[in-house]
């Protein structure tokens, strides 16, 4: 067995294993079971199968044999199309019209006259041309809102709910992360404001070419298809049933040592479907999953925690198509930016990143940021000049790395004329400025964020899993904490605890918020950060995606269902509800020791920055491009050109700590997160020591 199929076995299918006393009970006396012969175990159960002495004979040996099953009754097998046509109109004489191709690879056209009319069929083989000319007989005269409900006439029994653990299969169960969403009736969901659903294919990452803008500018999106069961059929199977003899092509081969990806495509009903897994057999699936749910609206996963848990908001884009566009966009540019991960500083244990789209089509997406780190800054280290990183977890550097993003855009627009049409922000009539129309921000973490969308939530979901079984526990929706100069979170206290400086510098650990925390805290008070509130209005991410471990009850209760009560926020503050999702093709475990280090690139850098994690500085002491100094220096130079036009009015910019609180409609929505927290019981948020911020710069 090769690494890739065993990485594919299902946890379901090593649980039965064979030559092992299942319950360890010691084998009773005379049982005659040698230390070779254990209890084997049959589909039906442990005993039924038992070996079982006949008589003493040749040498002292005992002659074995088998005990007869009693045989039970089969399923009753579905009539296909040749048999429900031959029952409606009986007697009917099949021809041969022609047969051509090579000896072996022959395509045989056969052709059937009903009520009049001549219906022709083709395959690799004359029975299957039959089927196909019964089929197109059979819809002649039956009527089918869609072509799944005509199979299912025609007695296809194609699986929903398809049971991936059986030997027939070959499939593990975790095969399918949730392809896409069951479809809400509302058809704005999925197109712009302009309604036009302008999408075209997107080849690029991997993603299926098909014609989408045909298919979304139905209104509504047919619901999926009421298959009922049938165990053992995986995607590649029930696509060649119903097409057979697909050509599948290898695309490509990418993705570091423990994680590769392959890409697969097949050709549809002129059509051209790709899929990506970690091996090509997967690949291979995903690619016939796709054809599967373009052309016969068909769902294989049904698990509830696996399904994209759609946005509130505007959503340009099929769920599970941006998730994977999304993996694929920051992986490929994390490849480029490591020398396709050969550099030293592509050891990671979590990668995250940022990337914007302007409209419907993925293709036109761009990688804001790229970044990987576990570790937090060290106590000793913390600086009073706004110099050292906090926080050098992967997904808190990203939104670290847009913030810088966002600088340059705001530069961008007071630069000149010309430039200001590049820029993604217009002028707003409330003051100040906001994005650009369709204008979106998706932020990818390939792991759930540590905290509380991760504590309950540590392996992939399986087939059986129903999401969360005990949604009230106390234990859920916990504000935690990460630990200084390691991995890992702890609850926070029920009393409210102060940092101090002092008490930090003397030996306290230095707390930090988890990334969950973190993530909910922008889902209210927007990505940008005080200091930039004053400039423009809030953003928020469109849709936030894991590369792995994600579970959409856990994850969504984390990052904002568990602050649904928030209530007085100040005006255009929310409640944020992003798209969730996974990816198709789960990113492997990273095992082994984190590295210590971080590192960070943002749209316009020349490489990546290496930041050391445990003093939140580079490796020769020098400050990051991304410290809270350098954006203080950044936000005077735009505050000297803008001052006339703030959202909120700040005189004399002075300490850092005192212009953040000028911000006064953010730290009002501040407060109203903080109290939404302790309302629901789930703790008091811990601050960094007041010091940190007490610096100040001059321009």
């Amino acid at each position: 067995m090769d690494i890739d199929d065993e990485e594919n076995m299902s946890s379901s299918s090593t649980d039965v294993k064979e030559n092992r006393n299942v319950d360890n009970v010691p084998p009773k006396e005379g049982g005659g079971q040698g230390a070779g012969e254990g209890t084997q175990l049959s589909n039906g159960g442990g005993s039924s199968s038992r070996k079982r002495p006949l008589e003493e004979g040749n040498n002292g040996h005992s002659k074995f044999r088998l005990k007869k099953r009693k045989k039970t009754p089969g399923p009753i097998l579905p009539k296909n199309a040749l048999m429900q046509l031959n029952e409606i109109k009986p007697g009917l004489q099949y021809k041969l019209l022609s047969q051509t191709g090579p000896v072996h690879a022959p395509m045989f056209v056969m052709a059937v006259e009903v009520n009049g009319q001549v219906f022709e069929g083709s395959g690799p083989t004359k029975k299957k041309a039959k089927l196909h000319a019964a089929e197109k007989a059979l819809r002649s005269f039956v009527q089918f809102p869609n072509a799944s409900e005509a199979h299912l006439a025609m007695g296809r029994t194609l699986s929903v709910n398809t049971d991936f653990t059986s030997d027939q299969a070959d499939f593990p169960d975790t095969l399918f992360n949730g392809f896409e969403t069951p479809v809400p009736s509302d058809a704005s969901f999925y197109l712009g404001s302009n309604g036009d659903g302008s999408f075209s294919s997107s080849g690029d990452y991997g993603l299926p070419s098909s014609a989408i803008a045909s298919s979304l500018s139905q209104s509504p999106l047919p619901t999926p298809s009421p298959y009922p069961a049938a165990s053992g059929k995986n995607p590649v199977m029930i696509l060649n049933e119903l097409r057979p003899g697909l050509k599948y092509e290898f695309l490509s081969e990418s993705g570091e040592s423990h994680a590769k990806n392959f890409v697969m495509a097949v050709a549809v009903d002129g059509q051209t479907f790709e899929g990506s897994g970690r091996n090509k057999k997967l690949a291979k699936a995903r690619a016939a999953q796709s054809a599967l749910a373009s052309l016969f609206n068909m769902q294989l996963d049904q698990t509830p925690s696996r399904q994209p848990i759609p946005s509130e908001g505007l959503q340009l884009h099929l769920p599970q198509v941006l998730a994977d566009a999304v993996a694929r966009l920051v992986v490929d540019k994390f490849s480029d930016l490591t020398e396709n991960f050969t550099s030293p500083h592509a050891r990671r244990k979590v990668l995250a990143g940022v990337v914007m789209t302007t409209g419907t089509d993925v293709k036109d997406a761009l990688v804001i940021s790229v970044s990987t780190g576990t570790k937090c800054i060290n106590g000793e280290y913390m600086s009073d000049r706004g110099l050292a990183l906090n926080d050098c977890h992967a997904e808190i550097i990203s939104r670290r790395c847009l913030l810088k993003f966002l600088y340059t855009q705001l530069e961008l627009y007071l630069s000149n004329k010309e430039d200001q049409q590049k820029s993604i922000f217009i002028k707003s009539e409330r003051g100040g400025f906001k994005l650009k129309e369709n204008v979106q921000f998706h932020l990818y973490i390939s792991t759930s964020p540590c905290g509380d969308a991760r504590i309950f939530s540590p392996h992939e979901a399986a087939q059986e899993d129903q999401g969360d079984r005990h949604p009230n526990r106390k234990a859920r929706g916990q504000l935690r904490t990460k630990i200084e100069s390691g991995e890992g979170t702890i609850p926070v206290r029920s009393t409210t605890t102060i940092q101090t400086w002092d008490g930090v510098l003397q030996g306290e650990r230095l707390l930090t918020m988890s990334c969950s925390d973190k993530i909910a805290r922008w889902n209210v008070l927007g990505i940008q950060g005080a200091l930039l509130s004053l400039f423009v209005e809030p953003i928020y991410f469109s849709s936030i995606i894991l590369g792995s471990l994600y579970h959409g009850d856990h994850l969504s209760r984390a990052v904002y269902q568990r602050i649904a009560e928030i209530e007085d926020l100040p005006p255009l503050y929310t409640l944020n509800r992003p798209l969730l999702s996974g990816i198709s093709n789960a990113e492997a475990r990273q095992p082994g020791k984190a590295p210590n280090f971080s590192v960070n690139w943002t749209v316009g850098d020349t490489g990546l920055e290496v930041i050391n994690a445990t003093t939140g500085k580079d490796e020769m002491g020098r400050a990051s491009r991304l410290c809270k100094h350098a954006f203080y220096s950044r936000w005077m130079r735009i505050h000297a050109k803008l001052s006339s036009s703030l959202r909120s009015k700040i005189l004399k910019p002075n300490l850092y700590h005192e212009t953040k609180q000028g911000a006064t409609e953010y730290q009002t929505a501040k407060e109203c997160l903080f109290k939404a927290f302790l309302k629901a019981g789930l703790g008091a948020w811990v601050e960094k020591p007041i010091e940190q911020d007490q610096f100040s710069l001059t321009v």
